[in-house]
């Protein structure tokens, strides 16, 4: 034995160097941001990666990037008789089932459940940060058209920490979407004076 193993500190100096290793190699990225990039690069389209806290609701990914909701993505995955499909809407609008079964011409609607989410994108991304390719899941994606009206959008990159932005006009020739209107503003509370 050595006498440096009896030091009180030998712990947290093998801590400190595991740590400060990780820290260096920086948080492993989603595969699917990887997948992104080469598409991005072979098609030589320009996006931005940005980087900030960890968000987990669509609103707060906006507050955080300091962009209005209605630039930036919320992806709800949606199970239609034994299939997903992907409804992609401003980060402060809700879907309205009723409008994207209209839309979608099938009656029986409901969303996915996390366990669902789980089992679609791993390890891919973060459960609650898909990006709006469906086409990588061979899921059908459908944008409101309020999100579509934008030059710029921003989404995430699969993880609650990074967020790209990419022109809709690029975002729609990658992954043809279907357009229509299926978003509602939610309900404000009404405060009795």
């Amino acid at each position: 034995m050595r006498i440096t193993d009896f030091h009180p500190f030998a712990k947290a100096k093998e801590w400190w160097i595991g740590f400060s290793l990780r820290r260096r190699e920086g948080p492993k990225r989603p595969f699917v941001l990887e997948r992104m990039a080469a598409i991005f690069q072979e098609k030589t389209i320009p996006y931005r990666l940005i980087y900030h806290p960890d968000v987990f609701t669509a609103s707060k990914l906006a507050a955080s990037i300091h962009k209005p909701g209605k630039e930036v993505a919320k992806v709800v995955i949606v199970r239609a008789e034994g299939k997903y499909l992907m409804a992609v809407l401003p980060a402060h609008m809700m879907l309205d089932l009723n409008l994207f079964s209209g839309m979608i011409g099938e009656v029986r609607l409901s969303l996915a459940k996390e366990r669902e989410l789980k089992k679609l994108f791993p390890p891919d991304c973060e459960v609650g940060a898909m990006p709006p390719f469906g086409n990588l899941y061979d899921m059908p994606v459908f944008v409101d058209s309020i999100l579509a009206a934008n030059t710029t959008i921003f989404f995430p990159a699969g993880s609650h920490h990074e967020t790209l932005e990419l022109h809709f006009a690029d975002f729609e020739r990658l992954v043809r979407p279907m357009v229509g209107h299926f978003a509602v503003s939610p309900l404000k509370k009404v405060v009795a004076a």
